[in-house]
């Protein structure tokens, strides 16, 4: 039965507990790792080799073996992503035997031996939640402006070093989901939102700092991580993307510039979509009304232009706003590790109504990525805008749930600017797009966050 909840709240401060006196259990028989894998294969595959290696290391400490569960395996509900609808089954399952819950990525490595002693430090029967901790510097879009007043009050996990729930808590936390009657909107950012409703407005634990959680790697760590960009080989070529621009006749002499200045000159195959045709651009007219907000119309103009003969046959399909900052190259390394005959949808993934059989959705601003397979199946099935400025990216995400194309998430692509991310969890050599030119020089922003200086222009 679908429940409401809410995680925004915005009262209230955070501070981290002490070590405790008193020694916990660190048995790995008691232990159960969710690494949050995603249905495409690529990711698949990904979690399938993380499990492995916990499972080998685990067998060689020869003290037990911990339960490792892939997240998109535990049911088809897409939405599990978001980990709250999903703490009731794991709660049912391994509520009784477990003492520990530890949620990793794909990429994030686990050390077993040091895990077992952190976790030692902590009483299971208390309510603990561990990780390393974040805050913000300022308020944050991302983050409903929550703690404006003092945003570096609340604290919440970096998800590359993992996080962890004891036990009691988990078993709360399940219960709670099961129970009340909370409000549901959307799933942005997904820990800082975790962190929220652990919170509970105050009535819950904050979370508490483990240095040995580890976003980096260096001594002594329990998690270890590497970065978001893999190296799958060399970098799909730039004659196999073609880039779709929505602006309008306003934006044609502001932020059409920024554009031609900074990241234009690596794409091989680019089109600017307006609501007027200039030549001087060039824009192309699809027919389509410039609406204030939402652009749903246009954008699946775009998507069928991207199948007619009009354009170059080619691969990937990518999307952007014209106040998207995005790097081409390392777009490129990145769909290395696709396979363009799956239906991809790939970017930021938000949420929506995900406690009540909802859907998820990638973010329009941060860029969308779509392979040829993925635009063909959702044309085919006949999904399509109810209105011209209905939410393009929300409506993709309904039709490509409708279908069965999953959602995938990269951290590479950002919705918001990068002083909206907490300065740990975002690096320049590790980023592909941010988004809006609000009171920042966007060529900057793409000088210093997106330009790569020792460039290899690979074909």
């Amino acid at each position: 039965m679908a429940v409401n909840w809410s995680l925004c709240f915005f009262f209230g401060s955070a501070s981290n507990h002490e070590d405790p006196p008193a020694r916990g259990s660190a048995v790995l028989e008691e232990l159960v790792i969710v690494i949050q894998s995603q249905k495409n294969s690529y990711h698949a595959q990904r979690g399938y080799q993380r499990k492995e290696k916990i499972l080998q290391d685990a067998a060689n400490l020869g003290q037990g073996l911990p339960v490792v569960l892939l997240l998109h395996e535990l049911s088809d509900y897409e939405g599990n992503w978001s980990i709250l609808p999903v703490l009731p089954l794991l709660s049912a399952i391994y509520g009784e035997s477990a003492s520990w819950f530890l949620f990793v990525e794909e990429e994030t490595m686990v050390v077993l031996h040091v895990l077992q002693k952190v976790l030692k430090r902590y009483p299971v029967q208390e309510e603990w939640f561990l990780g390393q901790r974040l805050h913000d510097n300022k308020p944050s879009i991302v983050h409903h402006y929550a703690f404006s007043e003092d945003p570096t009050s609340f604290g919440y996990p970096d998800p590359a070093a993992g996080w962890a729930l004891s036990a009691a808590l988990h078993q709360r936390l399940a219960e709670r989901i099961q129970s009340e009657n909370l409000k549901s909107d959307f799933t942005i950012d997904l820990t800082h939102e975790i962190a929220l409703f652990i919170w509970e407005e105050g009535r819950g634990p904050k979370l508490t700092t483990v240095p040995e959680f580890c976003s980096e790697t260096r001594d002594n760590c329990a998690t270890k991580f590497t970065n978001y960009l893999p190296n799958c080989g060399s970098p799909v070529s730039k004659n196999n993307i073609f880039v779709a621009v929505k602006t309008c006749e306003k934006y044609h002499s502001v932020r059409v510039p920024v554009v031609k200045s900074t990241w234009e000159k690596h794409a091989v195959y680019l089109e600017y979509y307006s609501d007027v045709t200039d030549a001087s651009i060039p824009t192309i007219n699809l027919g389509v009304p410039n609406t204030e907000r939402g652009h749903c119309g246009k954008t699946f103009a775009i998507l069928r232009r991207f199948l007619s003969e009009a354009v170059p046959k080619v691969d990937w399909l990518v999307i952007v706003d014209d106040d998207t900052l995005i790097s081409l190259p390392r777009l490129r390394r990145l769909l290395r590790c696709y396979n363009p005959k799956e239906a991809v949808s790939l970017g930021e993934r938000y949420g929506y109504g995900l406690m009540q059989n909802g859907y998820s959705y990638t973010t329009g601003g941060g860029g969308m990525v779509l392979s040829r397979t993925a635009v063909s199946i959702l044309l085919s099935s006949g999904c399509s805008c109810y209105s011209d400025d209905a939410p393009d990216d929300m409506v993709l995400g309904r039709c490509f749930t409708a279908i069965g194309v999953p959602i995938t998430h990269s951290p590479l692509f950002h919705q918001a600017q990068p002083d909206d991310y907490a300065g740990t969890r975002i690096t320049p050599q590790h980023s592909v797009s941010f988004h809006k030119h609000w009171s920042v020089d966007p060529v900057a922003i793409y000088t210093n966050w997106l330009q790569d200086s020792h460039l290899k222009d690979e074909l």
